[in-house]
């Protein structure tokens, strides 16, 4: 019996619709279209079976097998079950508790709650198995650490452990304007760490396979390094340095996709993590969601509002690269999300992985190369090499000792993935003991200082010229805050749309230069 085909949901100004996945890309039958503008939330049942919307009214939270219903009340987490709202059939009580995390999969659930520090105590995160809250013993396991204002918790799909990245607002060190980040483990049966991360900077995302034993972190200051960790939080693979700020495991967990959206121009690379073997690089330009399909061959880009008004539309491709399908919304309609309707595991089996691009319906555009900024006083010399930093290349495409270029093989990886961990920390610490805070820069601010001073014999053309160069120090300051992750507000999100405007004018100030 050849398996179903998945629908994907289509929320915008348009109005609620599905479209038939692959091969045809047709609007579904099999659900009528809602026309209404008000739709704010959608949600499909765990086995995809159910489709639920709302026009304007509210919903709860659950745990995967809908048997238990929690929610956070004034240093108490209030367990529900079977449906039953009149009685709390059970309360965690930690005092100034301010978020927790239910397991996902089968009972037994099992609960990470997080508490703040305060006077001079340190935040903790705990794990409990459902029901057992009682006594200084229930807990499974315990991490307590500093500098943390807040936390995101990330249960693995076998709910066997945590892990935690912790974040301060402000950066006490100097060397970031959007806080200081770190990765922490915690497993269920009581062992915790401290994940290594080789490069300073800020954690844009963390990943776990859904093997559950394996993990994948972006993180450190552009160009991002991306890492595989296992359970002892020791480094399985270094996919190098690159234009990234997001990870995805497909659903079997053989692919990974490792991608740079927000403020980054939608590289995406997707890797073989079974063999450690590049498949291809599409690039998915203005992309503000990503998404695996069930089946685990298909991809679904999109550009939604109000993250971007203009353009919007998805494209469905294969991960081999191709585009299978493209649509865009009308220049006066706007699409406000997409999601793949879910199936339980097993219901797609693990195909093998294919190098090979398959056949697509649109052409394969090659990205033009980004052309860097050069003030018009030097746009008549010879260009010169001014690269702000060099891509380091992931570690079986690193040269072997001797000059040789042929990549590492597996047990050269293994002999040698805690060796370079430890060199690179070790530089990395080095580097920064020489340089200090002080002297870290944006590569926009690294340009500039290449340049010398120069004024126009006007004051006021001068101080224009200043402002405008301060307007665009700004702006590229709040890029990187949301290549970080950081939600922008909506004024923030206009100004970063108003860069090309202010280059322009900038030129146009410095042509008399």
């Amino acid at each position: 019996m050849a398996p179903p085909t998945p629908l994907l949901a289509v929320r915008g100004s348009e109005g609620l619709y599905m479209v038939n996945g692959p091969p045809s890309f047709t609007e579904s039958a099999a659900f009528q279209r809602d026309s209404g503008k008000n739709c704010k939330a959608v949600a499909f049942s765990k086995d995809g079976s159910l489709f639920a919307w709302c026009n304007g009214e509210k919903c709860p939270c659950w745990a995967d097998d809908e048997s238990i219903c929690a929610r956070n009340v004034n240093n108490e987490v209030h367990f529900f079950e079977n449906n039953n709202f009149n009685t709390i059939a059970n309360k965690l009580h930690l005092q100034k508790v301010s978020d927790f995390v239910l397991s996902p999969g089968a009972q037994p659930t099992k609960v990470a709650v997080y508490v703040p520090g305060s006077k001079g105590a340190p935040s903790f995160v705990r794990l409990y198995q459902y029901p057992n809250f009682g006594g200084p013993q229930s807990a499974l396991a315990n991490k307590s650490f500093f500098k943390a204002d807040k936390v995101t918790m990330l249960w693995n799909k076998k709910a066997t452990a945590v892990l935690v990245v912790a974040s301060t607002e402000v950066d006490k060190s100097g060397a970031s304007y959007y806080g200081e980040q770190t990765l922490h483990y915690v497993a269920a049966s009581g062992e915790s760490a401290v994940v290594q991360l080789p490069k300073n900077g800020p954690i844009y995302d963390v990943a776990w396979s859904p093997n559950s034993v394996e993990f994948c972190a972006v993180y450190g200051f552009m160009p991002a390094k991306a890492t595989v960790f296992n359970l002892k939080c020791d480094p399985v693979f270094d996919f190098g340095t690159g234009p990234r700020n997001a990870a995805y495991y497909s659903p079997h967990g053989h692919i990974l996709v490792l991608a740079g959206f927000g403020n980054l121009r939608g590289q995406m690379e997707v890797w073989d993590v079974k063999n450690y073997k590049l498949i291809s690089k599409p690039v998915a330009s203005d992309s503000t969601y990503f998404a695996w399909c069930p089946d685990g061959e298909h991809i679904v880009t999109a550009t939604c509002a109000p993250r971007l008004r203009v353009s919007n539309g998805f494209k469905i491709w294969h991960y081999t690269g191709s585009v299978l399908h493209a649509h865009e919304v009308p220049a006066d309609e706007e699409m406000w999300q997409v999601f793949w309707q879910p199936f339980l595991d097993g219901v797609f089996p693990e195909r093998a992985v294919r190098y090979q691009a398959v056949p697509g319906q649109l052409p394969r555009a090659e990205p033009r190369p980004a052309q860097a900024y050069r003030p018009p006083a030097l746009r008549n010399r010879p260009a010169t090499s001014s690269k702000l930093h060099e891509d380091e290349p992931p570690q079986n495409m690193k040269p072997q000792l001797g000059g040789c270029d042929k990549p590492l093989s597996k047990t050269a990886l293994k002999n040698q993935r805690k060796h370079e961990a430890k060199k690179a920390a070790k530089q990395e610490a080095k580097a920064d003991a020489h340089q200090g805070p002080a002297q870290i820069k944006t590569p926009q601010n690294a340009l500039q200082n290449t340049v010398p001073a120069m004024t126009t014999g006007d004051p006021e053309v001068d101080k224009k010229i200043k402002n405008l160069k301060k307007k665009l120090k700004a702006i590229e300051q709040l890029k990187e805050q949301a290549a970080a992750g950081k939600q922008l507000e909506k004024n923030q999100v206009e100004k970063i749309q108003k860069e090309a405007a202010l280059l322009k004018e900038l030129e146009d100030l410095e042509l008399g230069v």
